[in-house]
């Protein structure tokens, strides 16, 4: 009976509970029934994310408590992510405003951003960087936020995602962010970076139909990228030696393609990023590299239409 639950952390048990028996996905944002819990009843409570666990023993209000349980409710019946749900995604120590309008923010190029992009920068000067695909700007917004020194472009076709966007950059003050509306590389005509990162649509058709219930309050464009998940990097790979400078360098995250990548593309020279948690499906590639290989790639790429 839900009358037992008095405190803070009587709840947030109780949520990962229910949480798990419903037998939910997890994976925006916060990969666990337990985590999920703490964000919504932390959100509802208007707590900060990062409470100290003393506080866990503190007693809710019956009509806090009502809040939180319907909020749980809606988790379960309606299989919303927690994002959408609280308004609200931490992505490389920074709130973001997260709803439908783009993917909820986990990639984890956060952990690249806060290293400083390190060894892979090898210590290369940086002065512009694109995030391509930005979506909610998640990482444009990032890399601004912790290399002030940078001016960073963060694109993408959606006018729904651009809008979201900017609503990050305002709400991180991040003015060394420029928004741009571009099918991938096609409105940035002579436009060149040292660094190029993109986390773009790598999910097959046949995985994307498969995604769970709670994938599908996401913007179908941002996940679906053909039989094998490269049709657009197939196309990033193409096109980024064109932007990049001499000694550029291209970060791109492809997931579970990384197979189908390494398949097609056996004598690249991609180097696979090892993060705290295992290898993610994420490369760094030099635009010297892209450009040994570029007649192959191109071909490739242009099969794709």
């Amino acid at each position: 009976m839900t009358a037992e639950l008095t405190t803070i952390i009587d709840l947030i048990r109780y949520g990962a509970s229910r949480f798990n028996a419903a037998g939910l996905t997890f994976g925006h944002s916060y990969d666990n029934a337990l985590d999920e819990a703490t964000q919504l009843v932390l959100h509802t409570l208007h707590l900060p994310h990062d409470l100290p666990p003393v506080y866990g023993q503190s007693h809710v209000t019956a009509a806090e408590k009502a809040e939180i349980l319907a909020l749980f409710a809606r988790r379960i019946d309606e299989r919303i992510p927690a994002s959408y749900l609280t308004g609200e995604t931490w992505f490389a120590g920074l709130s973001f405003k997260s709803d439908k309008r783009a993917l909820v923010p986990r990639s984890p190029i956060a952990e690249l951003i806060e290293n400083g992009f390190e060894p892979w920068l090898g210590g290369r000067e940086v002065r512009r960087a694109l995030d391509l695909c930005t979506g909610s700007g998640c990482i444009a917004i990032a890399m601004a936020h912790y290399n002030p020194d940078w001016h960073v472009d963060g694109v993408d076709l959606s006018d729904d995602a651009l809008a979201l966007a900017k609503d990050n950059k305002e709400r991180l003050h991040a003015d060394n962010v420029r928004l741009l509306k571009s099918d991938l590389f096609s409105g940035l005509s002579g436009q060149h970076y040292e660094l190029i990162v993109s986390n773009p649509p790598y999910v097959s058709n046949a995985e994307t139909d498969a995604l769970p219930k709670e994938y599908s309050y996401e913007p179908e464009m941002g996940l679906r990228a053909g039989d094998d998940g490269l049709d657009l990097v197939l196309k990033i790979l193409r096109d980024a030696p064109l932007h990049l400078s001499e000694d550029g360098l291209l970060i791109c995250e492809v997931g579970e393609s990384e197979r189908a990548l390494v398949k097609l593309l056996p004598d690249v020279e991609f180097a696979w990023i090892e993060f705290k948690v295992g290898q993610m499906g994420v490369f760094a590639v030099e635009c010297s590299e892209l450009i040994v290989h570029h007649s192959h790639i191109r071909e490739l790429a242009n099969a794709r239409g």
